[in-house]
């Protein structure tokens, strides 16, 4: 079959299109034909190499895709040849206290395709059972694809960490972004008032018709002093963070006293300053959160379900292209998912 694999980490040319070993199929496990991969930072990241990172090389890139069940193993109890599904991004053996509690993404071994196991950029992937998950709806592959680690990190984020509530005041950083999109989204299935960041007038205005109340342009403008003026200097409840070291003071003082702030990720860099005097004079909460559990997935494909929830799809490339989707990305060019096809 055909796959992308690195060899080594670097740029956007060293990942090659090329032949690889066709998946050898384990008994709680289905092949997969894929029909679309969705790309995420996190392959960016994967790709220039983390601090302690050590992958066996080659390496397929890739945490989101979808397909069609080509082969099922011998203990598969519900999986059927030919049905379209999604997988979930999150693998682990489901054993143990913590997954038998239903927070698998706790587990010790828990892990992301395409980071701590082999991902999905490629022809066929073979999965557990359990990561096969029907596709909601009538959703194409390409939309399929661009839903599971973004719409699952958004609302383990807001639901389960930040424990949202109706009619809140929400600020979302990096509201083009795939798991920005879907945090505007989600906030206003609770009816949130919800103020997001976006850089130029384009991308501003697709954040509004997706449901933004009010849209800050962070590059020519003070989020700290929007927010205030737009809450009437009381601060929002909850910040959606994933940009780091770039926006973090801002937002951290767009906080209202008792708000929460959580965070998965820090694309400008993870080193912050953080007043501990402010912290505790106002009384904020600082959370950090990676990933959901495959619970909280199947929880949130049921609003795609009944149309509540959508996919934003911004281009699609060729697998063999996955150079240029991986250059289209880091240029910051989009408005939601880049996606690859086979």
């Amino acid at each position: 079959m055909k796959a992308v694999r690195l060899h080594e980490h670097g740029g956007p040319e060293v990942l090659r299109y090329e032949d690889a070993p066709d998946p050898t199929l384990r008994a709680n496990e289905v092949l997969v034909k894929v029909g679309a991969c969705g790309l995420n930072h996190l392959d960016l990241f994967i790709r220039g190499g983390l601090p302690g990172l050590k992958l066996d090389m080659p390496h397929t890139l890739g945490s989101d895709a979808a397909g069609e069940i080509v082969e099922a193993g011998s203990l598969c109890e519900s999986a059927k040849v030919g049905e379209r599904v999604l997988i979930a991004p999150g693998k682990s053996s489901r054993r143990g206290a913590l997954a038998a509690a239903g927070l698998d993404n706790l587990s010790p071994d828990y892990g992301v395709f395409g980071y701590q196991h082999n991902g999905l950029n490629s022809e066929f992937v073979a999965v557990p059972e359990s990561n096969a998950i029907p596709i909601p709806g009538n959703l194409s592959y390409e939309e399929a694809a661009s839903i599971p680690l973004v719409f699952l990190t958004a609302w383990h984020m807001l639901v389960t960490v930040a424990k949202m509530k109706m009619l809140e005041d929400v600020l979302i950083i990096g509201g083009s972004s795939g798991v920005g999109i879907a945090a505007i989204q989600i906030a206003k299935l609770f009816h949130c008032r919800v103020i997001a960041t976006a850089g130029g007038e384009e991308k501003m205005a697709k954040a509004k018709a997706l449901g933004a109340d009010h849209v800050i342009d962070h590059y020519k403008q003070d989020i700290r002093a929007e927010v205030r003026e737009i809450t009437k200097k009381r601060g929002v409840d909850i910040v959606f963070e994933h940009v780091g070291q770039a926006t973090w003071k801002h937002s951290v003082s767009s906080l209202a006293r008792h708000g929460r702030l959580v965070t998965c990720g820090a694309t400008t860099g993870g080193d912050v300053d953080l007043s501990v005097t402010h912290l505790f004079f106002r009384q904020l909460s600082l959370n950090g959160s990676f990933m959901g559990t495959l619970g909280e997935l199947h929880e949130v494909l049921r609003f795609f379900e009944r149309g509540l929830l959508k996919p934003v799809v911004d281009k699609v490339f060729p697998l063999a292209e996955l150079r240029a989707a991986h250059e289209y990305l880091e240029n910051k060019e989009q408005f939601g998912k880049v996606v690859v096809v086979p």
